[in-house]
């Protein structure tokens, strides 16, 4: 064999395990069908404002052993995710909060905020959540569900509300304070310069193939390492045999501007259901820019079809079991380890990412 590892994606998990088992002395080979690295948190520089290629990510974690880690490859700004919601030109803050509170019903204190809550929880006759609208309404009342959640949910998912699971909802902030800050998160930032840097130096030193199709050439990759990671999607590597896994996609509609400030925010929602995209994002505010124009991307949501990039699992019953059918495949090729967002079909925020492929570097050496 002429590597010890294999490593098939370019992305945060495969570059951190390659960058830790070169320092480790293994031979390692990183390959990508991409012309890039970096994955989906490839950034590229428009009009001197480093441009998230497929969406906005912030990084966010409570886990200082993982802040240190990223921060080993790259300066964090202090950039502090605070959206804006948008409905039909009303402007309301994001997470919810007392900001959000006053615009929607005038009330000032958080016991009022509470009180209106409750009522309106009340009202809808909840008092188990089966579904993400009522959880919806159960944490923050019918009128912010109806205003600022079912129209925006229901383009991201491409389902009613009531067809998608309660936990989605869960992960949002609901604050009586005037909190701003959407993650709940000791170590918060955007690295400057680019994720794609970051990426770079944990890959220096370290051979890397771009444009390379695995599966174009499987028989020969899956000869030429000891073992392989595998950071794709796990039905597509046994060709999609037992069907197909869910995704939601994203199309991006990039522009630039020739003026310094569109819309003043990072990112703001539309949660109307009419219309077409789900938010806006103005990059050059994830790095404080103070450029003489701006590009902005308008993101849209769609059901994943093949040749389409995955981006959301759709973490239903019906798929996890699906999902699970595919480890138990899995343990018929012992020399491969799927790994990332992709290849364990979970929604995993970057920091997730990172510990999971320390665990596994930690597990490989010591195993």
């Amino acid at each position: 064999m002429k590597y010890d590892y294999l490593i098939v994606g370019a992305g945060i998990y495969g570059a951190i395990f390659a960058c830790e088992m070169n320092k480790a002395g293994k031979k390692v080979l990183v390959i990508d069908k991409r012309d890039h690295i970096a994955g989906n948190i490839y950034t590229e520089s428009v009009e001197g404002i480093n441009v998230h290629k497929y969406g906005a990510h912030i990084f966010h974690t409570n886990d200082k052993k993982v802040w240190d880690y990223v921060n080993s490859f790259a300066d964090f700004n202090r950039y502090t995710n605070s959206p804006v919601a948008n409905y039909k030109g009303e402007l309301y803050s994001l997470p919810f909060n007392m900001y959000t509170f006053n615009k929607m019903w005038g009330v000032v204190t958080p016991e009022e905020a509470a009180a209106k809550i409750e009522s309106q929880r009340k009202e809808a006759g909840i008092t188990t959540p089966r579904n993400l609208e009522e959880q919806a309404i159960s944490l923050v009342g019918t009128d912010i569900y109806e205003k600022l959640i079912k129209g925006y949910t229901m383009k991201q998912w491409g389902r009613p509300c009531t067809e998608l699971p309660s936990f989605i909802i869960k992960r949002l902030p609901v604050r009586l304070t005037f909190d701003n800050n959407y993650f709940n998160a000791l170590y918060q930032g955007i690295p400057m310069g680019g994720y794609t840097k970051m990426v770079e130096n944990m890959l220096e030193g370290i051979e890397v193939r771009l444009g390379v199709d695995f599966f174009e050439n499987r028989d020969e990759l899956m000869s030429i390492a000891d073992k392989i990671v595998y950071t794709g999607a796990i039905d597509g590597f046994f060709d999609y045999k037992l069907g197909y896994l869910e995704y939601r996609s994203v199309r991006f509609e990039t522009e630039v501007l020739d003026k310094p400030n569109f819309q003043g925010n990072a990112v703001v929602n539309y949660t109307d259901s009419e219309t077409p995209f789900t938010r806006i994002i103005e990059h050059k505010f994830f790095e404080f820019g103070t450029q003489e124009k701006t590009v902005i991307s308008r993101e849209y949501s769609s059901e994943w079809k093949f040749g389409d990039e995955p981006y959301y699992p759709v973490n239903d019953d019906k798929n996890g079991e699906l999902y699970n059918a595919y480890v138990e495949l899995s343990k018929a090729v012992p020399n491969v380890i799927f790994g990332g967002r992709l290849g364990e079909y979970k929604y995993y925020d970057m920091d997730v990412v990172v510990g999971k492929a320390l665990s596994m570097v930690e597990a490989q050496l010591n195993g």
